[in-house]
């Protein structure tokens, strides 16, 4: 059966590669612009999805500089990017709820609908999940794509950059359910960059309050308090010890810590989250850090403080969309440079310098 197509990929398909020596470089890849056009490679229940907007993400630039994230090692020529949102180009017979024409969000991943973690709705535990742009699968930067369609979600009208944010907004939209934020908590978020943003958007829009943000960076921090102008905003000092900064922000808010949202992953920054928190209250970490860390565990005991962590996200998009799409989450300022998938090696590097002052680098596809 050949699929359904009415649209061309008029270019031909390139993606951003890195390898074990750290290279980054745009190079020819598949699908080929005739195969995405037709379709005939499809897989049952997959659709062919020509690639827009794309987010670098910070593990992205890890994989490129570092070569892996704990056991996820780059072993060979990868392609990178999970943050992305294009135009379907065409769809299996077996597709019926997506047509050709249709923008959409896609969930980078690939779950076997099996294991306990599927069959319990955690697919973000699903053991055997294949998720783009986590070695060895090759991920979404890429101006063609094939992927299945039940990770392929509508966006209607919406612009693709802020399809391509979706997925960060997905990151904290999973934290955010699973921390409990209340209305009226006094909140913390640990750091500026943009899931912390993202994070602090949701938490505002949850009425959290007071709201506490922390950094390194000035000029993030002052960011932040554009984006949302009622947060409190605490720059961390190297060097200062996790107890005067949980002091020092226990000042700040007024009262001490219900829901600390820990977005670096940083020891230092786990630690002051945790002496910010009163008695019963919660660090929720977001974050990805080293793969050994230290913690003021009497703390975390005597003040019966829950130490939670997250892994990626799951049934998020649908709820995402329709934050969007109402304007109650507002993403678009968070993009602050954009970049020809031609450009991208120029992208990455401007992702990876902080003294560019980038929020979110996206990547554009024609």
């Amino acid at each position: 059966m050949s699929a359904t197509q009415t649209e061309t990929a008029a270019r031909p398909n390139v993606g951003v590669y890195t390898n074990p020596a750290h290279e980054l470089w745009v190079a020819d890849a598949t699908p080929t612009a005739e195969e995405a056009s037709k379709g005939d490679i499809l897989k049952e229940g997959e659709v062919s999805v020509a690639i827009k907007s794309t987010g670098i993400c910070g593990s992205d630039v890890h994989f490129w500089h570092a070569g892996k994230i704990g056991p996820m090692v780059v072993t060979d020529t990868h392609i990178l990017g999970h943050e992305s949102a294009g135009v379907i180009l065409a769809v299996h017979p077996g597709v019926k709820h997506l047509q050709v024409g249709d923008r959409v969000a896609i969930e980078p991943n690939i779950i076997c609908n099996a294991c306990e973690a599927c069959l319990t709705g955690r697919y973000n535990g699903c053991e055997t999940v294949l998720f783009k742009s986590t070695p060895p699968v090759d991920g979404l930067l890429r101006r063609y794509i094939t992927h299945p369609a039940v990770w392929c979600h509508k966006i209607g009208n919406m612009t693709y950059e802020d399809g391509a944010m979706l997925e960060p907004l997905s990151v904290a939209l999973a934290g955010m359910e699973r921390a409990g934020v209340k209305l009226g908590d006094p909140t913390l978020i640990c750091g500026a960059g943009p899931i912390g943003l993202v994070t602090l958007l949701c938490a505002a829009a949850a009425g959290a309050e007071p709201l506490v943000i922390t950094d390194l960076d000035e000029g993030r921090l002052n960011f932040a308090k554009e984006l949302v102008p009622r947060v409190r905003t605490y720059k961390i000092e190297r060097g200062v010890e996790p107890t005067q900064i949980g002091e020092d922000i226990v000042k700040l808010a007024g009262s001490r810590i219900t829901v600390a949202m820990e977005c670096t992953g940083v020891e230092s920054s786990v630690a002051g989250a945790i002496w910010s928190c009163k008695f019963g209250g919660k660090v929720f970490v977001i974050g990805v850090g080293k793969d050994d860390m230290k913690i003021p565990f009497g703390r975390v005991n005597t003040q019966e403080i829950d130490l939670q962590f997250q892994y990626r996200y799951a049934n998020t998009w649908p709820r995402a969309i329709r934050l969007v799409e109402s304007g109650v989450i507002d993403l678009k300022k968070l993009v602050t440079h954009r970049f020809s998938i031609d450009q991208a090696v120029d992208a990455f590097k401007t992702a990876a310098d902080p003294k560019t002052g980038c929020i979110k680098v996206q990547i554009h596809s024609e």
